[in-house]
């Protein structure tokens, strides 16, 4: 659910935006899927926003793949007009290869979310600045999923291929998420880490030592390893690929994928003071 803190003009003193008129200083976090309307705060004409497309689900198409990760994008010092609204689209995770995203005033700002299946490449930056999602693992099949992309850098490609043998994961770059692990004897490719909304931090390592998760970026949290033969890992939150798991097949299976990590949007104001991806964009 969106969650909204607004303060006033002491506050605006204390983050250090200076003398002068009062400035309102506030957020607004979008983290639950869904399309939804914000509406600017009176005395609010400027913010800065990220938005983090959902990573994929795991797939059970022939082999089993992992999910790509979706992208990290974000823009500073949009103009806004108090009392309009303005649409912020959150991603949800799927299992189908359709082009989506998370989005705020539809094209402003827009971060494409990733897909499931055989090598595919994570969601790209659609308008903004940031970095694209992580890849999943790829061929040979058991392969783990990407990481969601950073705020200056690519998420971490998922490992491939069955026992490890074929590449391993990926740290994150520029704060995204890093890759989920490849399958080892266990059967289950773990899924990648998430990207965190409160501004650039460090760089999620890539997951290890058979199907495990990847780790997540910027406070993202780390993408699960799942259990062996059981259920799938999740990807971590927001915009980790999902991993997969099997047993003989997906119709043995009940839980053969994991979801990925949903997508997620942030406002925050004023604009012209806090910037992504690291002034000012910490609490409130």
């Amino acid at each position: 659910m969106p969650t909204l803190i607004t303060r006033g003009s002491i506050s605006a003193r204390a983050y250090g935006f200076g003398g002068g008129a009062a400035k309102v200083i506030g957020s607004q976090s979008y983290t639950t899927p869904g399309t939804y309307t914000w509406v600017a705060p009176a005395g609010v004409t400027k913010v800065s926003v990220v938005a983090v497309g959902s990573g994929a689900w795991g797939s059970c198409r022939s082999n089993f793949f992992g999910g790509a990760a979706g992208a990290l994008a974000y823009a500073n010092n949009i103009s806004v007009t108090p009392g309009t609204g303005y649409t912020v689209v959150v991603d949800s995770s799927h299992n189908t290869v359709v082009t989506s995203s998370s989005s705020f005033n539809c094209n402003t700002v827009k971060a494409g979310s990733g897909k499931p299946g055989y090598y595919t490449t994570g969601g790209t930056v659609i308008n903004g600045t940031g970095g694209n999602g992580g890849a999943n693992g790829g061929v040979y099949g058991y392969n783990g999923g990407g990481g969601a992309g950073g705020y200056s850098g690519n998420g971490g490609n998922g490992g491939s291929g069955a026992n490890g043998l074929h590449g391993y994961p990926t740290a994150g770059s520029g704060g995204g998420g890093g890759g989920g692990f490849p399958s080892g004897p266990t059967n289950n490719g773990g899924s990648g880490g998430g990207v965190g909304l409160f501004g650039q931090g460090s760089n999620g390592a890539a997951g290890c030592c058979f199907s495990r998760g990847g780790k997540g970026g910027s406070s993202g949290t780390d993408g699960t390893s799942g259990t062996p033969y059981s259920v799938a890992g999740v990807g971590g939150a927001f915009g980790g690929g999902g991993g997969v798991t099997s047993y003989a097949n997906c119709c043995c299976n009940p839980n053969p994928f994991g979801s990925g990590g949903s997508g997620a949007v942030r406002i925050v104001w004023p604009g012209c003071a806090r910037l992504f991806p690291s002034t000012c964009v910490g609490a409130p």
